[in-house]
């Protein structure tokens, strides 16, 4: 099944801001998917408009005075109004542009004040025929904005109003005694309803905010912060098939690998390596820019996604983040390290273009350049006619010959 990936845009009018504010423990990327899901699909859509309709046309050809065929008139233009801004709305939100919300929220206002207006005029004149079917309507579309629109509690309060409000006018204006229960009946029903609203958009906010946290733990590493090997694969993919930078073209992947790591592990214990991957971290954090992505996907490994970079751009990152990472940690009570770092680098397209090939590249490409440094470390140590060794004190780590 293909995945639906539409983002409609945040209301802009004040008014309707308020109307579909879910509440304040909702962040942002939360409220953009309860927005989205107040637009519904098409076949809700058209159930709701043609019921609308064959109602307001029944008891227009019944009646067949102005005010009902007025009706009947206004629920036809409406539906095709509406069917318009949701398309309209449906194809901006696929390819991510603004969407008309304020509209489409106003004439879902208009759609429920309609139906109150059909079962007003309906009670008014006394036909207990059409009241009856105008009124089973309205009823039944109010248990259906509850159940669709409790992602935005004021919403589906105000579409309740707007529908059961004029049927105590109606009963006002038909002179029949009996049906003055409305005056009872209306309030407590448009306040169950909308209590019900609110508790339903209370579990749902808390279900996602979970299913947020869940993902996010899911996708990054619980020590660094940065993205773990599930959450990078994700970047990978949504760079090269998403749209932006990156897209098929000038795609960095660098691998990273911490030299010496394992001896600062030995030396001063694992609190301490903890906090220098911390501080790597940190430091990647720093250099990098907002659209790069830093993962840690093992004990001392650590890759960067960066887009709109070429081999020499590339390459120059790379140095830029050898020169930061080599530099000294503190790792308090009074402990200091030096590590080094080796990378590797692939590209795309010179060398792949999915995320499994980019990692092996990056990787073979990392050891690659760990056995030339090793090698050229060895030589240069033979020739001096020294043994490596690796020198430790309380306040730093470092390669040197004794």
């Amino acid at each position: 099944m293909r995945e639906d990936t539409r983002i409609y845009s945040m209301p802009r009018w004040p008014a309707v801001r308020w109307l579909v504010n879910p509440g304040p423990r909702a962040p942002r990327d939360i409220q953009l998917k309860l927005i989205g899901g107040l637009f519904g699909t098409l076949p809700v859509f058209f159930g709701g408009v043609i019921n609308t309709i064959v109602v307001s046309g029944a008891i227009a050809a019944r009646e067949q005075t102005p005010p009902f065929i007025a009706w009947f008139i206004f629920e036809i233009v409406l539906g095709a109004v509406r069917l318009l801004v949701l398309n309209v709305s449906r194809r901006a939100a696929l390819a991510h542009r603004p969407t008309p919300t304020d509209l489409y929220f106003v004439l879902q206002l208009l759609w429920s004040s309609g139906v109150g207006y059909g079962a007003c005029i309906s009670l008014a004149i006394g036909d207990w025929v059409s009241a009856t079917l105008a009124c089973l309507s309205g009823s039944a579309m109010v248990g259906g904005i509850g159940i669709r629109n409790f992602a935005a509690p004021r919403l589906a309060g105000a579409m309740i109003l707007t529908t059961l409000g004029p049927f105590m006018v109606g009963a006002a204006l038909s002179g029949e005694p009996l049906l003055y229960v409305v005056y009872i009946q209306v309030p407590f029903y448009l306040a169950a309803m909308i209590a019900a609203s609110y508790n339903l958009n209370k579990m749902l906010v808390a279900t996602m905010l979970a299913e947020r946290e869940n993902d996010h733990r899911a996708k990054h590493d619980s020590l660094t912060g940065l993205s773990n090997r599930v959450g990078l694969a994700a970047a990978v993919d949504a760079s090269l098939n998403g749209g932006g930078a990156g897209r098929g073209a000038d795609l960095a992947v660098l691998f990273l690998d911490l030299d010496n790591f394992k001896a600062v592990n030995d030396t001063f214990g694992h609190a301490a390596g903890d906090k220098l991957l911390k501080i790597v971290a940190d430091r990647l954090r720093n250099s990098l820019r907002a659209t790069d992505v830093a993962a840690r996907i093992g004990g001392d490994e650590f890759v960067v996604l960066a887009k709109g970079l070429g081999a020499e751009q590339a390459t120059d990152l790379g140095q830029r983040l050898t020169n930061s990472i080599s530099a000294p940690y503190d790792l308090g009570d009074e402990i200091g390290a030096t590590i080094g770092v080796s990378v590797g680098v692939a590209l795309v397209p010179e060398h792949g273009a999915d995320a499994e090939a980019l990692l092996a590249l990056a990787d073979e490409a990392l050891y690659e350049a760990k056995a030339q440094r090793q090698v050229k470390l060895l030589h240069a140590r033979v020739r001096e006619g020294r043994s490596p060794r690796m020198a430790l004190s309380p306040r730093g780590m470092s390669p040197s010959a004794h």
